[in-house]
């Protein structure tokens, strides 16, 4: 722990010392643990540093970034760096709280309020990571384009590498990407959490939400919205209180299942199983 608390008292500006690590259940792809420390108790993610060694530089990035639009609670990343052949990320440890009776509709409003900030270009200078498949940012002015290179390509192709999927499924694939833009209607790059699914948020000591593990990119908008819709976890008021904030643009409801491929896709990779009918239904759908 000698470098890890060195890191931390660095990066944060304040002497700490860590009493004890409790490791916590929940992390399917790193190591979580609470930290007990004379400042109060934080919470570390630790992986193999040879295989991610930028990781959680990203992701420190990426909570930063989200924190920045003070939309929606995040919580505060206070270090990363590496200690005894593993990366680590500190941040503060979020209490859960009571559900306010206006959560939904705060919750909302605040994801509209988030995916107005823009910029000129799809994407971000750096790539980063979904769970610990590393993910594409390469800017384009074009989100039809941004979507195929970085996001059904790559990982089409590394999912047939691995003989995941067949060669009928790639050609889906290849169809459908040739009529992305001809799918998506032109709109300006939103800031996006990027792995916006019922597993990312909490309700925080103050009663309102609170998202942490992003996967930030600026995209199109309906991206985050098609994950929430994925794995359930989210209340209708929630999609009311967005939609009368920010409406979609007309046909979003027809692009719900394009919008998915990608959060499919990924879990693929990690987890196999259904996944693999779930990606078939939308392609055979489509074509």
């Amino acid at each position: 722990m000698g470098e890890l608390t060195s890191a931390l008292s660095c990066q944060s500006g304040m002497k700490i010392h860590i009493n004890y690590a409790e490791k916590i259940p929940g992390g399917d792809i790193n190591e979580v643990f609470k930290l007990n420390t004379d400042n109060g108790l934080l919470f570390l993610k630790m992986n193999d540093a040879h295989n991610y060694p930028d990781m959680f530089e990203r992701e420190f990035m990426g909570l930063e970034t989200l924190s920045a639009t003070n939309t929606l609670s995040v919580p505060r990343p206070l270090a990363t760096g590496r200690s005894g052949g593993k990366v680590f990320l500190v941040t503060e440890f979020m209490e859960k709280g009571r559900i306010n009776p206006d959560f939904w509709e705060n919750f909302g409003a605040n994801l509209s309020r988030m995916h107005r900030h823009t910029q000129q270009h799809f994407g971000l200078p750096q790539a980063n990571y979904i769970g610990n498949i590393k993910q594409y940012n390469t800017p384009y002015s074009s989100w039809s384009v941004f979507y195929a290179f970085n996001r059904l390509q790559p990982l089409t192709r590394e999912a047939y590498d691995r003989q995941v999927i067949d060669k009928q499924m790639v050609t889906q694939m290849e169809t459908l990407w040739r009529h992305l833009p001809q799918i998506f209607p032109d709109e300006q790059p939103s800031l996006l959490h990027g792995d916006f699914w019922s597993g990312n948020y909490m309700v925080g000591s103050d009663g309102r939400a609170c998202v942490y593990d992003p996967a930030v990119y600026y995209g199109n908008r309906e991206m985050d919205l098609a994950t929430a819709r994925l794995f359930g976890g989210f209340d209708t008021r929630f999609f009311f209180s967005y939609q009368t904030m920010y409406p979609l643009a007309e046909g979003w409801q027809q692009r719900i299942g394009i919008c998915q491929l990608y959060p499919l896709l990924v879990h693929l990779l990690l987890f196999g199983g259904s996944y693999y009918n779930s990606v078939k239904d939308i392609l055979d759908n489509f074509n």
